[in-house]
């Protein structure tokens, strides 16, 4: 992968490709689970203590190949007999339905080893399946490397998941070595043992064969996620919801969408994010970790670990971080961030504002370039805005604050202490006009002589026969006063 980070660990569809092989061996109910883990161990242990901890963990130690990995992997396991199923970390398209299918095979034939295989076009790389004449059993698997010509003609391919028998697999694994191109000890060599103890050895097809291909490179990492991606957009259209654009929409594996929801363009919808019925999403919107409820409309919008009720209205160019919950009926419009705020059921946020640790109460509403002031430097500060509370334009809450139920501020007010219910608050002083500024500050600009022209007009318009100067040259305050103004 030319990458720091293991490559199990990379993520496709917003789960590891180590997740997405647990989680298709979780669905066949198997009674134990075993990872067995080597390159940057530590990671992966971590990475599985924290998504999948029934997982057990064995350590593959010096010795190199696919035998010795089964081989290590079966220390851990305490069962005596039954059946054992070995897949890998980096094959994330594998399903359980496959799984389940090769596992009722191996069973119902007896088999002491069952192979999943495909037929592919190209089948550089991967080990040949060799049958017998009459095709039922497989006479063994031979890596590219070690086939012959005439081997590697043969289209059909090891996907290197097998069902075994456990008794059969344990003896074999104690009898094979590292004869072979690769100094490894292959697991493809349980195959042969087995045939020679006259035992059977069988093959499960698969038609879908890129349910059984490995991520190598950043190239087949891409490849397979956009598959996932199709599949996924495909069970969620089958399923009642509308996708305007597959080829713009990414949705993740674990993300829930109701019955006629609608998806504009440009959407994804990441981690556990839960769209409820005829909720519409889009269009250029992200959501990660986020809830939506019935009909609410969410346009151009990021949100993280944020809740949207129902027939709320978000966006457009809104960022709703970590704490976000947005009532029933609710707004938070254009240019708008919140973060740990609770915006009650009807209240509006509706443009331009930032309200961080605040709590909007019932039917509130916040006018344009509302600010919670909620950091002072060392801490942060909560605000709680009442219900039915209107606050003007360009003001700013200082936290700690509570405005109190049906109370409003005036516009451009900074608000540092209490408001009772009931009250209004201002905090600017009355507003005077200094008249003829421009002409003494700013004399000869075009300001100057937009200002004439108006007071022109203005004068002409009187027909007092007074100057049209009068106002501008001599505004009847002093210096000191136009400072003091100022």
């Amino acid at each position: 992968m030319r990458s720091a980070t293991p490559k199990v660990l990379h993520e496709i569809g917003g789960r590891s490709l180590l997740m997405h092989a647990i989680t298709a061996a979780r669905g066949v109910g198997a009674a134990e689970l075993v990872a067995v883990v080597r390159h940057e161990r530590e990671r992966v242990v971590t990475h599985l203590a924290e998504a999948a901890p029934e997982v057990a963990i064995a350590d593959q130690d010096d010795i190199p190949g696919t035998g010795r990995a089964v081989q290590c992997g079966l220390e851990k396991v305490r069962a005596a007999a039954g059946t054992v199923l070995v897949t890998y970390g980096d094959v994330p398209l594998l399903d359980t339905p496959t799984l389940q299918a090769l596992v009722a095979e191996h069973e119902s034939t007896h088999a002491a080893v069952t192979v999943l295989t495909a037929h592919i076009a190209d089948p550089t790389g991967y080990g040949r399946v060799l049958r017998s004449e009459d095709g039922s059993e497989v006479l063994g698997i031979v890596e590219h490397k070690d086939a012959t010509e005439a081997q590697r003609a043969i289209d059909e391919i090891n996907s290197g998941i097998y069902a075994f028998d456990l008794e059969v697999l344990r003896d074999a694994l104690t009898r094979i070595g590292t004869d072979n191109a690769q100094g490894e000890m292959y697991l493809t060599d349980v195959l042969g043992i087995a045939r020679q103890d006259g035992r059977s050895v069988r093959a499960s097809v698969t038609d879908d064969a890129i349910l059984v291909e490995g991520a190598n490179d950043r190239v087949q990492l891409a490849q397979l996620g956009a598959e996932l991606n199709r599949r996924i957009l495909e069970r969620h259209m089958r399923a009642g919801v509308t996708i305007v654009d597959p080829a713009t929409t990414w949705i993740d594996t674990e993300v829930t969408i109701g019955q006629d929801v609608t998806i504009l363009p440009g959407v994804q919808l990441l981690g556990a994010t839960s769209i409820a019925q005829d909720a519409v999403i889009g269009p250029d919107s992200t959501l990660r970790d986020t809830t939506v409820g019935q009909a609410a409309e969410v346009v151009r919008t990021h949100s993280v670990l944020a809740e949207i009720g129902p027939e709320a209205t978000v966006g457009p160019f809104t960022y709703l971080r970590p704490g976000t919950v947005l009532g029933r009926k609710g707004k938070i419009g254009g240019f708008v961030e919140t973060k740990n705020a609770q915006i009650a059921d009807g209240a509006k946020v509706p443009h331009l504002s930032y309200v961080g640790d605040a709590e909007i109460g019932e039917g509130s509403n916040l006018g344009a370039g509302t600010v919670t002031a909620n950091y002072d430097g060392v801490h942060k500060h909560r605000t709680v805005v009442g219900r039915h509370v209107r606050v003007g334009s360009d003001t700013t809450l200082v936290a700690p604050v509570t405005i109190g139920d049906g109370a409003a501020t005036g516009a451009g007010t900074t608000v540092r202490e209490d408001v009772p219910p009931g009250a209004l608050a201002v905090s600017a002083g009355p507003q005077r006009n200094v008249e003829g500024w421009t002409a003494r500050r700013r004399g000869g600009t075009a300001a100057d002589e937009a200002a004439r022209q108006a007071l022109t007009a203005q004068t002409n318009g009187r027909g007092d026969g007074s100057t049209p100067d009068a106002g501008i040259t001599d505004a009847g305050t002093t210096d000191t006063e136009e400072r003091e103004n100022r």
